[in-house]
């Protein structure tokens, strides 16, 4: 049923955020060198790397790590980019990493290939069986300000807590989130 609902949710927000996306691609385009997307190689279900797709919100050279472990990543967000990380808006290809089975809508964010830390404490936790989602329980706590491991701990109380209605109630959440850009520093 979680698989049904990934695939109607994100072709009916394809569609309903088309015209958006078009237009935060042409701002991406027209207000700094480089590519539209950016695609980051990410850790999937088991562990599987996969590659994930972003509006680009940060220069072209900039070093690809974690942004909470920049000294100042300010300096290296595009003119738009500060925008879209607030509203979140920069995740929206990731809708089609949902439609291939790579994401769900919701579930733990997936992780850099290179946070070795997160990768090692959420396969101790046993989360790693789980599919990366768009969205998930350290979304709605707290996002970037959360130190890793209470990131693993909210994903470890979403693998022994999951349902439907867990899973509506984390969307709503974020939406909410989205709207207001609390939890989210870059």
């Amino acid at each position: 049923m979680k698989r049904l609902f990934d695939i109607t949710m994100s072709l009916l927000a394809l569609i309903v955020f088309s015209v958006p996306m078009l237009m935060v691609a042409i701002l991406v385009k027209i207000t700094s060198k480089g590519p539209v997307l950016y695609w980051s190689d990410r850790i999937g279900k088991n562990n599987q790397i996969f590659n994930m797709p972003k509006f680009r919100t940060m220069l072209t050279n900039t070093p690809a790590v974690a942004t909470h472990l920049m000294s100042n990543p300010d300096c290296f967000l595009t003119p738009v980019g500060k925008l879209l990380r607030k509203t979140s808006i920069d995740e929206l290809p990731q809708l089609w990493s949902i439609l291939k089975g790579d994401m769900s809508i919701v579930g733990p964010r997936p992780a850099l290939f290179n946070q070795a830390d997160l990768i090692t404490l959420r396969t101790t936790k046993g989360v790693h069986v789980l599919t990366p989602g768009l969205t998930g329980p350290a979304q709605i706590n707290g996002r970037d300000e959360l130190p890793i491991p209470v990131k693993v701990e909210f994903d470890t109380y979403y693998l022994e807590n999951r349902s439907f209605l867990y899973d509506l109630k984390i969307i709503i959440q974020t939406i909410q989130k989205a709207i207001t850009g609390d939890g989210i520093t870059h």
